[in-house]
């Protein structure tokens, strides 16, 4: 592949590869998050066994958790050996995850699939942001940057339709075996893209660092979602805590010492300095946590209510449309008043759909499907308006040297907020025996980190900051 080229521009079929391929993520594999682990669990025949079950749970979670764990690495190493390079490795990886999520024949070797997929979006989705930042400028650049957001936001907005058109018909495995034809042809879209890298460096890649928060990222959501079977006073889960909390503090220590040491930082905490990126980033982070509604309200109207993985997807395709109309409105209002007031309005309309989710106490299934649906609605309309306006208020935050690594942190919110929301979800609703009991607390969870979003957009965003996209 070649240098960079700067004179090269990007056009729709750049975008439309890169939306293919970060659709594989959202769309593809975390499907298994939002209606299919009740069903893959009476495939493999371990309903009523709870540890395995939690090995399930774990398996869900732990595609975004892998995400998390190497996105930022995998933004740097971006950055210094290739953007395209490392879209490529992303689906390579994705082809070989998909299949093996297909083949598996039961929770061990599908924690290994998982584990692949999260380590292929964590190639693909800094690297392809920084192409967007590369190779678009002003208007163009924040279009992309919104189909970017169709991929994302859209296509965790499609997964349970996608589950609901799919399995009754093929099973559960032609999802993945279908991942895997789209993310090659993203990649054949995106052939002829010249290669983008930053300035060379002579310093070394952070191999210590990215070491320890991996390992303490996987305690961390290990100890989450295994915590109810192990028990919270077992010492397995007040080891994996410890382990967590111990090892994300030395990270840090590790990190500031780094340029004395001629070592890239994993994480350069000098971007936080920009009070819009650090306050889209921590945003992103608990939007992204408030995911985890999706679960449980798909969970609850499964087990709680019956309905079918028709049903469901049924009723989420309000979500899925919301989200998608709403990108373009939330690109429009960013050209008008800058990134802070339509984060602020997304913020508070999602939470208010996951709130009327959570009245689960209603005895009518009819009155609650109308909430679901209409908070569906709401849910897809909030993070429509808000995905857009984030997304660029944080990446033309930073340097364009640092493209791919502040993108890497910047989704790395978003994976370990998605992973995070979810295993706590599920924590929080597997404490319950009632079952309208346990899908409203989990509810409420989300509804929690909703809040805590909309303060941090408040209180750290300064008012004037100038985010328009000229």
């Amino acid at each position: 592949m070649s240098s960079n080229t700067t004179a090269y521009q990007g056009n729709s079929r750049l975008v439309l590869g890169i939306v293919l391929l970060v659709l594989t993520f959202w769309m593809f594999a975390q499907s298994m998050q939002a209606t299919l682990i009740p069903i893959i669990s009476k495939d493999f025949g371990i309903s009523d066994d709870p540890a395995k079950m939690d090995l399930l749970n774990f398996a869900a979670s732990i595609t975004p958790l892998f995400s998390a764990a190497c996105i930022v690495a995998a933004g740097g190493l971006a950055d210094r050996f290739g953007r395209m390079r490392f879209a490529f490795i992303g689906v390579i990886l994705s082809v070989i995850g998909s299949i093996m999520v297909a083949l598996s024949p039961g929770v061990e070797l599908l924690i290994l699939a998982r584990s692949i997929q999260g380590i292929s979006a964590a190639c693909i989705m800094p690297s392809t942001i920084a192409l967007m930042k590369t190779y678009f400028e002003g208007k163009k650049q924040a279009t992309a940057l919104t189909w970017w957001s169709v991929g994302s936001w859209g296509g965790s907005g499609f997964c349970a339709i996608l589950v609901g058109l799919i399995e009754p018909r093929f099973g559960w495995q032609a999802i993945y075996w279908i991942s895997a034809v789209v993310a090659i042809i993203g990649l054949l879209l995106m052939l002829g893209t010249p290669e983008s890298r930053a300035a060379a460096t002579d310093k070394k890649f952070d191999s210590l660092g990215s070491a320890i928060f991996i390992a303490s990222l996987i305690a961390l959501v290990l100890a989450v979602s295994k915590g109810r079977s192990w028990g919270y006073g077992d010492f397995r889960f007040l080891g994996s805590m410890a382990f967590a909390i111990v090892g994300l503090i030395s990270f840090y220590f590790v990190e500031k010492s780094a340029p004395g040491k001629n070592i890239a930082q994993l994480i350069d905490f000098s971007l936080f300095r920009s009070r819009g990126y650090f306050g889209a980033t921590l945003s992103n982070f608990l939007l992204n946590a408030i995911a985890g509604a999706m679960v449980i309200v798909n969970t609850y109207m499964i087990n709680g209510r019956g309905f079918t993985t028709g049903d469901v997807a049924t009723i989420t395709i309000t979500y899925a449309v919301a989200v998608l109309v709403l990108l373009p409105v939330g690109q429009k209002i960013l050209f008008l008043f800058g990134g802070r007031l339509p984060m602020i309005i997304g913020t508070i309309v999602t939470f208010s759909g996951v709130i009327l989710m959570s009245l689960t106490h209603i005895e009518s299934a009819s009155l609650y499907k109308i909430l679901v649906v209409t908070g569906y609605a709401m849910f897809g309309l909030g993070l429509g308006i808000y995905a857009t306006p984030s997304t660029y208020t944080a990446v033309s935050s930073a340097p364009q040297e640092k493209a791919a690594v502040a993108a890497g942190i910047y989704k790395l919110a978003s994976s370990l907020g998605g992973a995070m929301g979810v295993a706590l979800s599920l924590a929080v609703y597997s404490a319950f025996e009632d079952v309208h009991q346990a899908g409203a607390a989990g509810l409420w969870l989300n509804v929690g980190f909703g809040v805590v979003a909309l303060i941090s957009i408040l209180f750290i965003i300064p008012r004037n900051t100038a985010q328009k996209a000229e």
